[in-house]
């Protein structure tokens, strides 16, 4: 029986494609599912492409869907318009890794003809378009890291040599190319964590049954099930839960859980799930779903109100907050009121401390960042902290007499916004982590975040002492490939 599959590129692709397309794609798709031998159906072998399985089926004159045939299965993978569908297969090739026997969509290391790392700072301007540059060897992060090793993570082997050229100044953008586990792998070992190997399964297991290939590609076991995801209206497939969801969502953890997966897998589903799940089976229990902006938390309160919309006494104990506004709400509650620095007056106030304390060698545009994404994100208080911090993931290296000019602004900086009462979510987040930490009072027994990938340092040490290592405490979706607001950093 040749097994019907849906690849995450595949649904990420569909919803660039404007809503006309969408529902032709989708008849196409159902049609594939019903009979892909169907005289009907329009596939194209792709001479080009380094995987002589890609295929393209025509959905109109312009739309491509870009399949993977073969015996035992069919993967929808891409779709676009017809030029930008064949190219996007041309720089890619479907393989089971030789080691973890995951199954990987895998792009082409000849196809990727640069790397190009965006320049956030006065580093020395370089030719747009720039290949990747071979690293000095004391800056190579993963040069004493053998093939299996690094193949035990999920690392293409056409990718290692690549890998072990990679610094901090190009580990994000090669990590744009490669499968998550392996780049999380890699973002975990670059900032000090010890990533598990990938599971290597039994030999029998298929390909795509693989933990890691789960993550990515979802088997379509019905005619029925596929003219749900179809036909559904939106309000009702945003609730739906999948059986194979399920055990995610009901499970006892003995400590922290996270659950990842790419876009599209239902992260946010088994969220909902989980804390209404919670709040069931713990009948005094006090739930937060937390998520990472204002909208988010909105759109979870509205679906969460018709997944328990008929459940009032579940409904009143599970709390829905965007992380900044709770932080400010538990803090004024248990510490006291706070006022929130503006981007306006942070800005005004890294000019002056510049311009009294600095050299000008550094623009505005790199002092907030560093200030945000290294003081402010490890909330920082000492010179000494601040030259021993890692900075993965900031472009421009900076050598002890810099870092001492640096500091002599952001410690301006930190006795600016004390005199004027003003304070940042960092450092509220912090200030509630130590609180619980001392007293042992926390506001809830449970949490559940979605877009997890997207917490900061301080929020993280927030939902530590929340929830520590109680059992089912703490519960995260997200997935580290789909991070938009947050560098690097270990969760350990």
């Amino acid at each position: 029986m040749t097994a019907f599959l849906i690849a995450d590129t595949f649904t990420d692709s569909l919803a660039r494609l404007n809503g006309d397309e969408q529902k032709a794609v989708k008849t196409t798709a159902f049609d594939l599912q019903m009979n892909p031998a169907s005289p009907g159906l329009s596939f194209h072998k792709l001479d080009k492409a380094r995987d002589k399985n890609f295929w393209s089926v025509r959905v109109n004159a312009d739309i491509r869907i870009i399949v993977h045939r073969s015996d035992h299965s069919l993967l929808l993978c891409y779709v676009d318009h017809h030029d930008k569908a064949y190219y996007w297969a041309e720089r890619r090739k479907l393989e089971t890794h030789p080691k973890t026997g995951a199954a990987q969509l895998v792009e082409i290391r000849e196809a990727v003809r640069e790397i190009v790392v965006p320049a956030y700072t006065q580093a020395e301007p370089e030719p747009t378009a720039a290949p990747v540059r071979k690293a000095k060897p004391r800056g190579m992060l993963f040069a004493d890291r053998g093939d299996d090793e690094l193949l035990g993570y999920g690392v293409p082997a056409e990718w290692l040599d690549n890998v072990r050229e990679a610094d901090e100044d190009s580990l994000l953008a090669l990590a744009d190319h490669l499968p998550a586990e392996a780049a999380e792998a890699l973002l975990e070992l670059a900032t000090g964590g010890k990533p598990a190997a990938a599971e290597v399964p039994p030999a029998v297991l298929s390909p795509f049954e693989h933990p890691d290939a789960q993550r990515r590609f979802r088997v379509v076991t019905s005619v029925e099930e596929l003219e749900q995801a179809l036909n559904a209206p939106w309000e009702k497939w945003a609730i739906f839960l999948h059986p194979e969801q399920r055990r995610w969502v009901k499970r006892d953890y003995a400590g922290p859980a996270r659950v990842a997966g790419s876009a599209g897998t239902g992260k946010t589903v088994v969220a909902l799930h989980r804390a209404a799940h919670l709040a069931r089976t713990n009948p005094d229990a006090r739930v937060l779903l937390a998520t990472f902006s204002e909208p988010l938390a909105r759109l979870l309160e509205a679906k969460l109100r018709r997944l328990v919309g008929t459940e009032p006494r579940v409904a009143e104990r599970v709390e829905v907050h965007a992380l900044d506004a709770l932080g400010m709400r538990l803090h004024q509650a248990q510490l006291g009121p706070v006022r929130y620095v503006t981007s306006e007056q942070m800005n005004g106030l890294l000019a002056e401390a510049s311009a009294l304390k600095g050299d000008g060698r550094f623009s505005g545009r790199f002092l907030l960042d560093e200030w945000e994404q290294v003081v402010d994100a490890w909330q920082l208080g000492s010179w000494d902290e601040y030259r021993e911090v890692a900075r993965l993931g900031r472009k421009t290296r900076l050598p002890e007499p810099k870092r001492e000019a640096l500091w002599r602004v952001f410690a301006t900086v930190r006795e600016r916004l004390k005199a004027l009462g003003l304070t940042t979510p960092a450092a509220v987040s912090t200030a509630l982590a130590r609180h619980m930490a001392e007293t042992g009072r926390v506001p809830y027994d449970f949490a559940v975040v979605d877009e997890a990938q997207d917490l900061s340092v301080s929020q993280l040490r927030f939902f530590a002492a929340l929830g520590g290592d109680h059992p089912n405490a703490l519960f995260f979706a997200g997935d580290l490939g789909q991070r938009i607001f947050q560098q690097p950093f270990s969760w350990k």
